[in-house]
């Protein structure tokens, strides 16, 4: 038993809780990033599912183009803001860093996300190309959106 000098001052022990940290596997519908579509199993005519890393490379895809507060449906806290950089005055390494800001913040949300890395985030015109690396429960994984 932990002593303490101060007798109504609890000790460390006192305030650590077991708290379950396990996560369920990830899963998701399969997608299609070249043709931009949910994937269907020709045979069953239902939609394929994914676990783990590949869901999450998903949910990843998703949230980025997703605009955030835009759709009832997603929480306030899933998609990302990239519109509201659309015809501000920073800076283009501003606007880039800014960006990258926002993706990451989208991201850290879930829990199965431990780190993102910025490979480079780019501006075309009104296009924005993004590249990162994400650390997950999973391992890792490189993602290339151009939106």
């Amino acid at each position: 038993m932990e002593e303490t000098f101060f007798p109504f001052v609890g000790v460390p022990s006192d305030y650590i809780s077991e708290i379950q940290t396990e996560l369920p596997l990830l899963r998701e519908y399969a997608y299609n990033f070249d043709t931009n579509d949910f994937i269907v199993d020709p045979m069953t005519n239902d939609l394929v599912v994914v676990t783990g890393i590949d869901a999450l490379e998903v949910w990843i895809y998703k949230v980025i183009l997703t605009d955030r507060f835009e759709y009832p449906i997603y929480s306030w806290y899933y998609g990302t803001e990239l519109t509201d950089l659309v015809g501000q005055k920073f800076s283009k390494g501003l606007t880039e860093s800014e960006a990258f800001r926002y993706i990451k913040e989208a991201l850290m949300i879930n829990p199965y996300i431990n780190d993102v890395d910025n490979l480079g985030v780019t501006f075309d015109g009104d296009t924005v190309t993004i590249k990162i690396a994400v650390d997950s429960v999973y391992g890792g994984v490189k993602i290339n959106v151009r939106r």
